[in-house]
């Protein structure tokens, strides 16, 4: 972590801001793998906090979506703009992609006990964007564990597209990755405590396996 200087009003006397820039040793890995992580975002008891926040003015009202509440929820409500736009993840985004970033896109993931399986699948493949270019911060607030489904990722699978197909019954998503072309033998399990997230571009392979915990898996994505 580094750490920039800026002046008091003043004059003289210097205050010590954080900066969350990437080294260029996780810069390289990122470009070789295609995530990175996790970091923390918030502590776990801070993030248990504004869980509580997030019923109340997320899951209980309607936002700029009327048919789904979990999307686009930085719009209208401040405190999920205020989450996902801290340096903690707009640093390490800027390291990889430049300072010149827009906030397209935030989506809650809530995955209840018996939840259905997140078929492998490449981001972009659902995108109507060009050029595709685009990071993906996951921001876990529950607890994530292999037990209630954590986010499943194949290192290197970003560096070739891959056809999707249609989903098999039960899946989450309408269409998945093709099996052919998914190759499970090195995937990484992203456990994360509440207030930790990872990052990915929008063609590395990732997955989650159905809830078969008794705990909720809450996270929540910006792009």
């Amino acid at each position: 972590m580094a750490s920039r200087g800026c002046p008091w009003p003043n004059g003289g006397v210097m205050q010590t801001l954080e900066s969350y820039e990437l080294t260029h040793q996780q810069i390289h890995q990122f470009h070789q793998e295609g995530w990175l992580g996790p970091f923390e975002l918030v502590p776990p008891e801070e993030m248990r906090r504004l869980d509580a926040r997030l019923d109340e003015q997320v899951f209980a009202t309607d936002g700029p979506n009327p048919r789904e509440r979990k999307q686009s929820r930085h719009m209208d409500v401040p405190l999920v703009y205020d989450l996902v736009t801290r340096p903690q993840i707009l640093d390490r985004m800027a390291s990889l992609y430049g300072p010149n970033l827009i906030l397209w896109a935030t989506f809650f993931f809530e995955k209840q006990p018996g939840g259905a399986e997140i078929p492998w699948h490449q981001d972009g493949n659902y995108w109507p964007l060009e050029p595709l270019i685009n990071i993906s911060a996951w921001i876990a607030i529950d607890e994530v564990t292999v037990e209630n489904s954590c986010v499943q990722i194949i290192p290197g699978s970003h560096k070739s597209v891959v056809p999707h197909v249609k989903s098999t019954e039960g899946m989450a998503f309408g269409e998945m990755a093709d099996p052919a072309y998914v190759e499970t033998d090195k995937l990484v399990n992203v456990e994360m405590k509440p207030g930790e997230f990872f990052l990915f571009n929008e063609k590395t392979l990732h997955h989650s396996e159905p809830n078969r915990s008794h705990k909720r898996r809450r996270g929540l994505a910006t792009r």
